[in-house]
């Protein structure tokens, strides 16, 4: 039974999925909106053949053709901006939280103690009882972060305090062990509230931190979707494409395909993330459309070490780093130029180098937007282990240069 279009307000028949046909394909299923007496009619023939993944080609001497499903739009899915309180599994969190309890402790024993050698044995007292407190706060939160972050606010404020009371208890008690009389005559009671003002005060910390995440995280989501697929690159894909599909249709194929796989990722979630390896496999799908325009003119150097492809990256975080190589290194060149990416692990890092050629002549200005965007959509996902560096190597070449942890985020 027909239904009507709230926007154009005209009856839609109910239709099979829509399948792109090449030219030559007649009859078989077919969809169809009417308005007044217009018609709009597109046929498609599934009977007609093709691979088992969906696949199509067209063959230019017989004149024959077979159907291809268009690949499946990637699911958007709805996602939290905002960061959890106690999504404290980085090493940036965990250093400053110790800081911030440590440095607290130290500042209040500067009024209790009697003279500067005291308030230093009562300080290195203090780190001893406070580090692993505070360490075994910061643990239990963050094996619990999904299920603490799933309750209601006022139960996320009694679980910190609890967990301030039971690590502030667990400090004291290895205090106790060790026979430290300053501590064993202090007694329980004092680390006990101590530990819960400190862990409400780190609680509020970390929920502030939360908050001013919600802005900073919208604003690299807007300068993301407005770095990602040119339109200018589309264009220029779209035409190398239909400028094959007579001479070379199976690598006109190939191209709608690269281009089909580089939209995918970039219609996915501003929260996904992907490996260096997928990283780098999309990377080689843009740098194979735009070798349709440049051929020789580009050449690209891979120097790759498999043992850092499992770091996590955000999704297409590398396109627009290879795009700026094209744009600034090949296109402005006469003679084009050479793009090297290279990937090695080296102590716990994954190391990431995108280099490119400059031309004699000065091209268009630098894409600093994009080179921003992508540096803090890094850094809102590996805080301070990130290592980010963009140079220009005397006058012949320009580098960016990243580092990651190999074990991802967390």
């Amino acid at each position: 039974m027909p239904t009507r279009d709230p926007l154009l307000d005209f009856p839609i028949e109910p239709t099979q999925p829509l399948v792109h046909t090449a030219p030559g394909d007649v009859g078989g299923e077919s969809y169809r909106h009417r308005s007044g007496s217009a018609q709009v009619r597109a046929s498609a023939d599934e009977r007609s053949g093709g691979g088992r993944d969906g696949s199509s080609s067209y063959d230019a001497r017989q004149g024959k053709s077979r159907s291809r499903r268009l690949p499946a739009m990637p699911v958007i899915r709805k996602v939290k901006l905002a960061m959890s309180a106690f999504d404290v599994c980085h090493v940036g969190v965990v250093l400053r939280a110790v800081l911030f309890v440590h440095g607290t402790v130290t500042l209040g024993l500067l009024f209790t103690s009697q003279d500067w050698l005291a308030w230093l044995a009562n300080g290195a007292v203090a780190a001893t009882m406070t580090l692993p407190a505070t360490l075994a706060w910061l643990i239990l939160a963050c094996l619990g972060r999904r299920k603490l972050a799933a309750q209601t606010v006022g139960a996320q404020w009694v679980a910190a305090i609890l967990l301030g009371a039971i690590c502030a208890i667990y400090g004291w008690g290895q205090m106790v062990l060790l026979d430290l009389a300053p501590v064993v005559e202090l007694g329980w009671w004092p680390p006990l509230a101590v530990g819960m003002a400190l862990s409400a005060a780190l609680f509020l910390w970390l929920r502030q931190r939360a908050g001013l995440q919600l802005p900073a995280a919208a604003a690299a989501r807007l300068a993301e979707l407005q770095s990602r697929i040119q339109p200018h690159f589309l264009f220029n894909a779209l035409n190398s494409a239909i400028a094959l599909v007579r001479s070379d249709p199976e690598r006109a194929e190939s191209v709608m395909e690269d281009l089909a796989e580089l939209f995918r990722a970039a219609l996915a979630s501003s929260s996904a993330t992907q490996t260096l390896g997928e990283e780098l496999a999309l990377a080689k799908r843009y740098l194979e459309i735009e070798r349709v325009r440049f051929g020789e003119r580009m050449k690209v150097r891979w120097e790759l070490d498999p043992a850092a492809h499992s770091a996590l990256l955000p999704v297409l975080v590398l396109q627009p780093l290879v795009e700026n190589a094209v744009k600034h290194g090949i296109e402005p060149s006469e003679t084009g130029g050479e793009i090297r990416i290279r990937t090695r692990a080296r102590q716990g890092q994954a190391r990431i180098e995108i280099s490119n050629t400059v031309p004699s002549v000065p091209g268009k200005a630098g894409m600093g937007v994009a080179l921003r965007n992508v540096r803090e959509r890094l850094i809102l996902m590996h805080d301070v282990s990130l290592r980010f560096e963009v140079s220009r190597v005397g006058t012949t070449s320009f580098r960016i240069r990243i580092g990651v942890p190999l074990t991802g985020r967390y």
